[in-house]
């Protein structure tokens, strides 16, 4: 079991495909590619958001609080055996300011952690700690798999400051059902094929020469969440289910208030 924290600053931003080929060669001037991205090629992600039956974690994070969290299960490889091991995620965000906490565990262990509270065997001191910050999560939120994301990923870190790093995501696919890493024909292709979500993940302040390639290309910033997107659509199709459920989280009927 393997544990990993990040904190930070991002800022996503929407580009075509045209505007990434007229940045790249200036980002390449000041970081490189992501070691993941063998031969310059894009690389997998496959994510699986939590959520209630009401979705109400999304519909807090929705309503642009000062603070708030999500958790979600996460590989870079097609993982379907019981044995293989794949990250869990919790990330939170306070004014701006990003964490991540993580652990590995295999995946026939996800849920008997978040339904029953049995704890991944590790004697990493840390990986507990993170643990059981995520079992708090739990006990607070009835979660079960509410979203399956997917899509190709291009990365950068910095030559000078290996924490600085850019992202830029395409190909993002969807779907509420068949929650098994990889392709389906159930997916739902979120943006149009010939556009990028761009993100700047840093610690501290933005590098003046990446503020400049900004500022000429015209790329301003503004909030995208891939599972907020999704969710902010589905409402407004009036295609998702909401019930009523008691404080235990039980399914009830109106009759529970005569």
């Amino acid at each position: 079991m393997a544990i990993a924290t990040f904190k930070r600053y991002e800022k996503k931003y929407l580009i075509t495909k045209q505007k990434l080929d007229e940045i790249l060669p200036l980002l390449l001037e000041h970081m490189e590619l992501d070691p993941f991205c063998l031969n310059g090629n894009e690389y997998r992600i496959y994510s699986i958001y939590y959520d209630t039956v009401n979705h109400d974690i999304i519909r807090q994070n929705s309503s642009k609080p000062a603070y708030k969290e999500k958790m979600r299960i996460r590989s870079y490889y097609d993982r379907k055996d019981p044995e293989d091991k794949v990250f869990m995620e919790i990330k939170k965000k306070c004014e701006g300011q990003g964490n991540k906490r993580r652990i590995k565990l295999k995946i026939k262990e996800i849920e008997p952690f978040i339904n029953e509270g049995v704890m991944p065997k590790t004697k990493d001191y840390l990986s507990q700690q993170v643990a059981k910050e995520l079992l708090y999560f739990f006990k607070n939120n009835k979660v079960a798999p509410a979203l399956y994301v997917q899509y190709d990923r291009l990365a950068l870190f910095g030559k000078d400051d290996k924490d600085f790093r850019m992202t830029f995501d395409r190909n993002v696919r969807t779907r509420r059902k068949n929650f098994q890493f990889g392709e389906s024909d159930e997916d739902e292709l979120l943006l149009p094929g010939g556009e990028y979500i761009m993100e700047i993940k840093i610690l501290g302040a933005m590098p003046l020469w990446l503020t400049k390639i900004l500022s000429e290309n015209n790329l301003f910033s503004h909030g995208f969440s891939k599972y907020g997107v999704e969710w902010k659509r589905k409402t407004q199709n009036h295609e998702l289910d909401y019930y009523l459920t008691d404080k235990s989280g039980n399914q009830v009927d109106f009759n529970y208030f005569k």
